[in-house]
């Protein structure tokens, strides 16, 4: 636990850091455009499954009968913007470990880990399979555990599905350039349990208002700074 406490508090000393503010703001405004062209281009479409989720619970019949109207207008535009924050947020993720962890993990590298050698056990295509994987499970346990939400147990997946996307997402892009195939399985191997504490303490960020745009960049620098603590470790121990 000391050695997750240790990642983070490193990930909030560099999160302010000049030259991390920039990646702080671009993977955000980047899903949040996306998600903004995709939303105006795909409206009825995503309008639709809202209203049959709305359905499915039981409450679009209520709203269909709700007086004034704009009270139901007003709460299916609250639907809309519950599902696209949460869509925004997955993909500022996915866009920083997939383009922002290598600016971050030189600008880590070169001040607290210069030792390090790299032998580069990972690349891009990894790094997107590792994404792909990481989203396809994520969206899994929502899909399964659905049936947990009626018997109040639901509340819990949400820590469940962050935690497991951080710790997916961003140990492999972590270590990718630093350590080879064999010390990037050891290290998972080894750190399981930490990994998914880090996973879970990074994806509580993400439900904090305004710390919640920080979100994506602590993860990826607190994973940064924990995989590349245990890899200076592991080859210390050879």
């Amino acid at each position: 636990m000391i050695t997750v406490l240790d990642a983070l508090s490193r990930a909030f000393r560099d999160l302010f850091r000049f030259q991390v503010l920039w990646i702080v703001i671009w993977p955000i405004l980047a899903a949040a455009l996306l998600w903004l062209i995709l939303g105006v281009a795909f409206w009825s479409t995503f309008s639709g499954w809202i209203a049959s989720g709305l359905t499915a619970i039981g409450i679009q019949s209520w709203l269909e009968g709700v007086e004034p109207r704009w009270v139901a207008y007003g709460i299916q535009g609250v639907a809309h913007l519950i599902l696209f924050v949460p869509l925004v947020f997955v993909t500022a993720l996915v866009i920083t470990a997939l383009f922002a962890m290598p600016a971050l993990i030189h600008l880590v590298a070169d001040r607290d880990y210069p030792q390090l050698k790299r032998e580069n056990g990972g690349g891009f295509v990894g790094s997107t399979l590792n994404a792909l994987v990481a989203i396809v499970i994520f969206i899994a346990i929502w899909v399964i555990s659905l049936p947990l939400w009626l018997v109040g147990a639901g509340v819990v997946i949400p820590f469940v599905a962050v935690a497991y996307l951080n710790q997916r997402l961003f140990r492999y892009d972590a270590l990718a350039e630093h350590a080879n195939r064999e010390e990037i399985h050891a290290i998972f191997s080894a750190c399981r349990p930490s990994l998914w504490g880090l996973g879970l303490l990074t994806g509580l960020v993400q439900f904090i208002p305004f710390l919640n745009l920080f979100a994506p960049v602590l993860a990826a620098l607190a994973f940064i700074h924990f995989g590349l603590a245990r890899l200076a470790q592991l080859r210390h121990l050879r």
